[in-house]
């Protein structure tokens, strides 16, 4: 079967902060059938997410899909807290680039 990049499928892809422990990420769809396509393949999971971040799936709080806004939203606890002296982006913004990797399967 064949794959299309998430970048090509979705308007928006980003992260940011969700509290000093927590990040998330949105993918916010450019229409109803595109986002209906992505959501169905159920490629963006917890696995999935875990693997990118190189993280354990409990540390992968959430995936939740919202129709209303065509888009999904991941939560995943941050390697350390905001701020930290390890922390490398105070505001979560530059988090998004694992998530580039996605690929949807497609008919076209």
């Amino acid at each position: 079967m064949k794959t299309k990049p998430i970048i090509e499928l979705a308007k928006v892809i980003r992260s940011k902060n969700a509290g000093p422990y927590e990040l998330t990420f949105d993918f916010i769809f450019k229409d109803f059938d595109t986002y209906e396509r992505v959501k169905n393949s159920n490629v963006i999971n917890k696995e999935k997410i875990s693997k990118l971040y190189k993280i354990s799936k409990e540390n992968v709080l959430s995936v939740i899909a919202y129709d209303p806004a065509k888009a999904i939203k991941v939560t995943i606890v941050r390697p350390w807290a905001s701020g930290a002296v390890e922390e490398t982006d105070v505001y979560g913004a530059q988090q998004h680039t694992p998530l580039l990797k996605i690929k949807v399967p497609c008919e076209d």
